[in-house]
């Protein structure tokens, strides 16, 4: 028996419909909190509605690019719905881009409307690399819009720079736009990598994909109608995880956070009754290491971009936070497998099922599947899987909904990312035999001393685990002998900022080499008020490499 698809039973997947939803549900509910303002459901929708139409209005044509240059906020939300409702594609920037840096996204993405704060927005129009046709400040974290001062108009003799509230004023009684799209497979999001070994690749979102990973990560993070979650994680990073689409299908409160720092976390945690949140770990670190830490009883986070370390996750734990590790990238709309919890897990200790929690687990339930090959580079090698034992290294690989649909004109790198018809992450792991993988490394950050491979997450876990270190990031430094060796850089607890700095360095030292084999044990410790850092968390450990090999060829034996 066949259904034609006109009467509904082919609906195309859009996460747009969660707003809709949530409007008709609970219009008197608080959807979202920026400082100050509340703005309930129906406000969200209202705002979307004017914010579409003024960028319709604005010549904004199906399938342009509408940049986002913001920190998190109401507008840099309500921009995730806003924009493809319109029929356009939302290309969140990261906002510690250098100006040349996002003049480049503009220029890729052939960007001419750009959205976001005015320290942020003046620096670009300063710049005048990318000549915009409209330019839009929203209002800080008080709430309150920027003055514009800027004389420049567009062809039509309309201010270049406007505020947001005047972008909108003119669209707020027109006729409701439908909550729907032709197909599913339309991009909604065009997501930048971090650039960190090249320039920037725009990655591909779809509303079906964007509709799927949200409803996978409400599953992950246990979202549901009483969720307040509150934003550590950057909007403009993989779209946020798709997590505003995913606390919108539940209609749930969104709390933002413009700089993470803890004690805001920790008062917005008490004032707002914060159930949810999600970062790195420098955040989860960040959070426990605060002086206004406190035990709590209903606080979930989810914790990706770098393998927390068991230490981490056991000093959480240890204060009543429940942590849940999901690993992804850019590519796979954030988070695509999530170290799901085993029942007899909760008869061990807090220290072993840290250990366990800390891997990456298995695909979320909206994804296919995850595998871990031995490496390859041609298009028709064959994949062939390790032996899931928990050892054998290979690369890991995906398949599924919540992947890219490929790179944004960038065919060459599309092709050989698929290659074998699997993503292929970079990223080296073993598979263990119950199905979970673990990550070892980044295959650029494997240190390879005198032939021997050494995963600096290992060594990062083993050094994290002394009790006065906070935070720690290891490479590969010159060695005449071995070719390359480990080093650590590592930030102290506050508590141990007074302490003698060489005593440390040593008994960081004597620490790992109770724990790791001996070839693996950092021969130097240097201590660093903080890592560098991106806006999303991970260590910038090209940085640090840059500053070891200066003068050196990188010669591995």
């Amino acid at each position: 028996m066949t259904f034609a698809s006109q009467h509904g039973l082919n609906a195309p997947l859009t996460p747009l419909r969660f707003l809709q939803r949530s409007a008709q549900v609970h219009p008197d509910k608080v959807a979202a909190i920026d400082g100050p303002r509340r703005i309930t459901f129906a406000e969200f929708n209202q705002d979307t509605q004017a914010f579409a139409h003024a960028l319709i209005a604005d010549h904004v044509a199906e399938g342009d690019r509408v940049g986002i240059l913001a920190a998190n906020s109401y507008e840099a939300l309500l921009a995730q719905f806003a924009v493809p409702l319109a029929c356009a594609v939302t290309v969140p920037i990261n906002t510690r881009l250098a100006p040349a840096e996002v003049n480049y996204i503009l220029d890729h993405a052939s960007i001419d409307v750009l959205i976001g704060e005015k320290d942020f927005i003046d620096p670009i129009l300063a710049s005048g690399e990318r000549k915009l046709r409209r330019a839009v400040y929203i209002a800080n974290k008080e709430g309150v819009e920027p003055q514009v001062d800027s004389p420049a108009t567009d062809p039509e003799g309309a201010s270049l720079v406007t505020t947001f509230s005047e972008y909108l004023a003119e669209h707020r009684d027109e006729e409701p736009l439908p909550y729907r799209v032709r197909d599913e497979n339309e991009t909604i999001a065009i997501n930048y990598t971090s650039g960190t070994t090249g320039k920037p690749k725009g990655v591909i979102y779809t509303h079906r994909g964007a509709y799927l990973n949200a409803l996978g990560q409400a599953h992950t993070q246990h979202f549901s109608h009483d969720t307040v979650y509150l934003w550590t994680l950057p909007m403009f990073h993989c779209s946020g995880w798709c997590t505003g689409w995913a606390a919108m299908a539940v209609s749930a409160t969104q709390v933002a956070l413009r700089a993470v720092r803890g004690p805001e976390m920790w008062e917005l945690i008490r004032t707002e009754g914060v159930t949810a949140m999600c970062g790195a770990p420098a955040v989860l670190n960040t959070l426990v290491d605060d002086e206004n830490k406190r035990r709590v009883t209903n606080l979930r986070v989810t914790t990706a971009g770098a393998p927390p370390s068991p230490t981490t996750i056991t000093r959480c734990e240890n204060i009543g936070v429940e942590v849940t590790h999901v690993y992804g990238l850019t590519e796979s709309y954030g988070p695509f497998t999530v170290c799901e919890a085993q029942p007899e897990w909760e008869d061990m200790t807090v220290r072993r099922r840290a250990v366990l929690k800390a891997r990456q687990g298995v695909a979320s339930i909206t994804n296919e599947d995850v595998r871990v090959i031995e490496p390859t580079e041609g298009q028709d090698e064959a994949l062939i899987d390790v032996p899931a034992d928990g050892a054998t290294l290979g690369e890991i690989v995906l398949t599924g909904n919540g992947i890219m649909a490929g790179y944004f004109n960038n065919e060459e790198a599309t092709a050989h990312a698929f290659r074998g018809g699997w993503f292929h992450t970079g990223d080296l792991g073993v598979m263990h035999p119950n199905g979970y993988i673990q990550l070892m490394d980044r295959a650029k950050d494997v240190v390879v001393s005198g032939g021997e491979n050494i995963s600096t997450i290992e060594v990062e876990q083993a050094v994290i685990s002394y009790p006065d270190v906070s935070d720690c990031a290891v490479i590969g430094v010159p060695d005449e002998k071995w070719g390359e060796r480990p080093r650590a850089y590592v930030v102290l607890r506050p508590e141990a900022h007074g302490a003698d700095q060489s005593a440390v360095e040593e008994a960081v030292i004597a620490h790992c080499r109770a724990h790791i084999a001996g070839y693996k044990v950092p021969r130097d410790v240097r201590i660093l008020d903080e890592l560098p850092r991106t806006s999303t968390g991970k260590v910038r450990k090209n940085e640090l490499r840059e500053e070891a090999w200066a003068g050196h060829e990188r010669n591995i034996n």
